[in-house]
């Protein structure tokens, strides 16, 4: 029924990160922390193989909890995220202090993760499916999107 028309598949994830924002003019200057949700919303046609254990999924969500697991889960579950130009970024003494700790090269606001995901996601997805977007949100009231509408390669 479906394997002819494009359906979006959205999953949900949940982690744990603390950054600050270098140089940034308010509070976010400061450590915090925030419980990030993130949606992953991905399109395609559904597989039209009744022989495949695939048959009427566009991507099995299994796949891509695995994905994100990988990719975004893993790294970034209670990990304080800092810019590479954060002084305590290349002491290793502040590393074995603080624990699990990724530097970016780049300021870890929302919409900058956001970018960095959607280039992480699409390198690993099937050919078959493209991802059609990202929402991360920071607070129950403030997130971030990404669409690859918006975003052409």
């Amino acid at each position: 029924m479906t394997s002819k028309q494009y359906i979006r598949v959205t999953k949900q994830f949940n982690f744990e990160a603390a950054h600050l924002l270098l140089g940034h003019d308010g509070q976010c200057k400061n450590i915090h922390g925030h419980s990030y949700l993130l949606h992953v919303t991905i399109i395609g046609k559904a597989v039209d193989d009744s022989s495949n254990p695939k048959h009427g999924m566009v991507m099995d969500f299994s796949e891509i909890k695995r994905i994100i697991n990988e990719l975004i889960i893993e790294p970034y579950d209670h990990s304080l995220l800092v810019n590479e130009n954060v002084p305590l970024s290349k002491s290793a003494e502040a590393k074995k202090l603080l624990g699990k700790f990724k530097v970016l090269p780049y300021q870890p606001t929302c919409e900058n993760l956001l970018a960095d995901f959607a280039q992480k996601i699409k390198a690993k997805l099937p050919k078959q499916v493209k991802l059609h977007s990202l929402r991360l949100q920071e607070t129950p009231t403030s997130y971030a999107e990404w669409h690859a509408s918006d975003n052409p390669d």
